[in-house]
C-alpha cells in the first residue's frame, strides 16, 4: 500500500461484523479462563493482560505507525519526552554515555544534559555539521547511542542521516533520530540508515492539539550481538531469564522496552488518547502537503522583510540546509519556520504580541498557526553558550504555520511587522 492508504488502513482490519473505525477498548484489564494462563503471560507477555503494558486500541496505532515508518515494531508512550527517555534508557545504564546533536529540542537537551547525568549517564553534545573525523572524537568505549533530530526544533537544521548512521555503526551503536517535524510523510529515516525513530505524536501526527503522546519505532535491523548490549543478548533475571534477541529476534529492542521499562515506569498512553491520535494519522498526508505549501509562502515573505534578520526554512534555496533537504525531505520541510527578528529578544516578543490570528502557545505543529519565543520558553533553561550551540538566537521566533488560508496568515504577519 502507498503511505496515504496505510494512514487509513494499516494496523487494524475489522472482521465480519466488527467496527469499521478502530474501537476504544476502555479497560485496564483482561479476563482469562485459568490462573495458569495468566502465569504464562508473566513469563512471555504475548497477549493483552494489563493496560500499563499494552491495550488493543493503542496496539492498533502502534502497528499503523510501524507500517508508516517501515519498521519492525513500535511502542507508544504518554508523551514525546517519555519516548525519548525510554529510547535511551533501553540501552544506557549508569556509567554509559551517548553522543547527541547540540541543536535538539530544549527539553531533550535538558533531559540528556541534566537528568541523565544525575542517573550516571554521560552525554557529549556535538555540532552535527562537523565532518566525520571531528565527530568521531566524541565517541568513547562506553558510548551506547548516537542521537539527532531530522529537523531540529527550533533551529530547523537538517540532519545528515547517512553521515550519522555511518558514525554510529562504525562505533557499534544504533542511531536514534527524532522524526517529529518531518513525520514519515516527509522523511523515512530507516531508508537512510537510522535504527530507532522517536516521535512526539502530540505534534503533526495528532495535528489537533488534543492529546500528548509519543512513540518509539524500531527498524529491526540493528545487530545487538556486538558485545555492547548484554542487556539484550544475555538472560534478564528480572523477567525469568528471557533473552530478548534469542526469544524475540528483530523486535527484541521494543519488547525489552515494553517488558522492562514500561512495566516499571508505567508511561503508557490511554486508549482514548490513541483513538484521537489515530484520527490525526488518517489525514496526515493531506495536512503535511498543505502545511508545506503555506509555510513556503510565509517563509518567502519573511525572507524579504526588512525587519527580519534571518529566516531558517530548508525549503528556501538560500537556506544552508537546502541541499540536505532536497536529499532527505524532497516533499517539503514541514510547516515550522525559524525567523530572527531584528532588535533581539524585545522586538521578537513585540512581534509575537502583535499577532492576532496566530496563537501564542507552548505548542507546535498544530492545525492552527501558533508561535513561540524559544529563548524565553522552551530553551529558557539553557545558558547563553548553550543557546548559541542549539542555534537559538535571542531574536528567534518559532513560527508554526497552520492550515488557515495563507493570505490570512500573511496579513497577520504583515500587520504585526508593521508595528515594529
Amino acid at each position: 500500500m502507498h503511505l496515504e492508504t496505510k494512514c487509513l488502513h494499516a494496523g487494524y482490519t475489522p472482521k465480519n461484523g466488527e467496527p469499521r473505525v478502530v474501537p476504544i477498548v476502555q479497560s485496564t484489564t483482561y479476563v482469562f479462563d485459568s490462573t495458569e494462563h495468566i502465569a504464562e503471560l508473566f513469563d512471555m507477555p504475548t497477549e493483552f493482560m494489563y493496560s500499563r503494558f499494552a491495550n488493543p486500541t493503542v496496539d492498533a496505532v502502534e502497528k499503523k505507525i510501524t507500517a508508516l515508518e517501515g519498521g519492525a515494531a513500535a511502542l507508544c508512550t504518554s508523551s514525546g519526552q517519555a519516548a525519548t527517555m525510554l529510547s535511551v534508557l533501553n540501552l544506557c545504564h549508569a556509567g554509559d554515555h551517548l553522543v547527541c546533536s547540540s541543536t535538539v529540542y530544549g527539553g531533550t537537551f535538558n533531559l540528556f544534559a541534566v537528568r541523565l547525568r544525575e542517573m550516571g549517564i554521560g552525554c557529549t553534545f556535538v555540532n552535527q555539521d562537523d565532518d566525520e573525523e571531528t565527530l568521531q572524537k566524541a565517541f568513547r568505549p562506553n558510548t551506547k547511542a548516537l542521537y539527532g533530530e531530522i529537523l531540529a526544533n527550533p533551529a530547523l537544521a537538517v540532519l545528515d542521516i547517512e553521515k550519522f548512521a555511518r558514525l554510529a555503526h562504525r562505533n557499534g551503536v544504533p542511531l536514534i533520530v527524532d522524526n517529529t517535524f518531518a513525520t514519515p510523510v516527509l522523511c523515512r529515516p530507516f531508508e537512510y540508515g537510522a535504527d530507532i525513530i522517536v516521535h512526539s505524536t502530540s505534534k503533526y501526527m495528532d495535528g489537533h492539539a488534543l492529546q500528548v503522546g509519543g512513540v518509539i519505532v524500531d527498524s529491526g535491523g540493528f545487530d545487538w550481538s556486538g558485545g555492547k548490549f548484554p542487556q539484550l543478548t544475555e538472560p534478564d533475571e528480572s523477567y525469568h531469564g528471557v533473552v530478548y534477541t534469542r526469544d524475540f529476534g528483530r523486535i527484541a529492542y521494543i519488547i525489552k522496552a515494553r517488558m522492562q521499562l514500561m512495566r516499571d515506569f508505567g508511561c503508557y498512553p490511554a486508549a482514548n488518547s490513541a483513538f484521537l491520535l489515530n484520527l490525526g494519522l488518517e489525514t496526515l498526508p493531506l495536512r503535511m502537503e498543505r502545511y508545506c505549501q503555506n509555510a513556503q509562502k510565509v517563509a518567502e515573505y519573511l525572507a524579504v522583510s526588512g525587519k527580519v534578520e534571518q529566516v531558517s526554512y530548508p525549503e528556501l534555496a538560500a537556506d544552508k540546509y537546502h541541499p540536505l533537504a532536497r536529499k532527505y525531505l524532497p516533499q517539503g520541510t514541514s510547516g515550522v519556520i525559524g525567523a530572527v527578528i531584528k532588535g533581539g529578544s524585545q522586538k521578537a516578543m513585540q512581534f509575537l504580541n502583535g499577532l492576532r490570528l496566530a496563537s501564542k502557545e507552548v505548542h507546535v505543529a498544530d492545525i492552527r498557526t501558533c508561535v513561540l519565543h524559544p529563548a524565553s520558553a522552551t530553551h529558557r533553561q539553557l545558558t547563553d553558550e548553550q543557546l548559541t550551540a542549539a542555534g537559538v538566537n535571542p531574536g528567534l521566533i518559532r513560527f508554526s504555520v497552520g492550515l488557515e488560508h495563507v493570505e490570512d496568515i500573511l496579513e497577520d504577519v504583515e500587520g504585526s511587522l508593521r508595528k515594529l
